[in-house]
């Protein structure tokens, strides 16, 4: 049997790996504390899924890419179930350990959010490098490249937020931004971004370019 016009562009492993931030997805939605404040981080969700369909069916991205890029909604799906501000990590870390993170490091801030956006830069810039070393740009631009683009997209998410702190009512602005009265909360964000991308964009530049077939 001849494969589907969908397996060529979409293989079994990418499916697999789409099925369980599904599963995930649909789990973070179990009795949810705050379903306004979570949809409305979801609507983000939809579009970083249409866009990461489209470019893998534009261009037939990796495992390992798909992986890193689907790594990175499940850390926002993870934050969006509660809404960014209240994560339990201390919880699960105190559970585990006896001792939570912010007591270790004096933390006053609930700090998902700043995992998340380093997370961004860290798992996006690979993916960019990957791209453009497979078209031949040299690794040190390719590495250069990856970070501004981490960066001004994370600068334009701040703007994002930004534009829905004038819009929304100021608790579901809050709510939504998870700013936590910190008032350099958006510099802090795009700096973690820079570094993360910076970090995996160096690891990325070590490994010798490749084309792949598909995974």
């Amino acid at each position: 049997m001849a494969p589907s016009p969908t397996s060529m562009w979409l293989p079994v492993g990418h499916r697999l790996v789409l099925a369980a931030f599904a599963l995930l997805v649909a789990v973070s939605w179990w009795h949810p504390r705050w379903p306004a404040e979570q949809a409305l981080h979801h609507s983000l969700t939809v579009v970083a899924v249409a866009a990461l369909l489209w470019a893998q069916h534009r261009l037939r991205l990796p495992l390992s890419s798909f992986v890193l890029l689907v790594v990175f909604l499940a850390l926002h799906t993870i934050a969006a179930r509660w809404i960014y501000s209240y994560v339990p990590y201390d919880e699960w870390v105190a559970a585990l350990t006896g001792r939570s993170l912010s007591e270790r490091f004096g933390w006053q801030r609930n700090n998902f959010d700043r995992l998340v956006h380093f997370g961004y830069g860290l798992l996006l810039a690979p993916v960019l490098v990957r791209l453009w070393r497979e078209r031949g740009v040299p690794r040190g631009r390719a590495w250069l490249r990856a970070a501004e683009l981490v960066l001004a997209t994370g600068a334009l998410y701040e703007l994002f937020e930004w534009a829905i702190a004038l819009t929304l009512a100021p608790g579901a602005a809050e709510a939504y931004n998870g700013q936590q009265g910190d008032m350099w909360d958006a510099h802090a964000d795009m700096a973690l971004a820079l570094l993360g991308a910076l970090l995996g964009g160096a690891v990325a530049v070590l490994r010798p370019a490749r084309h792949h077939p598909n995974g």
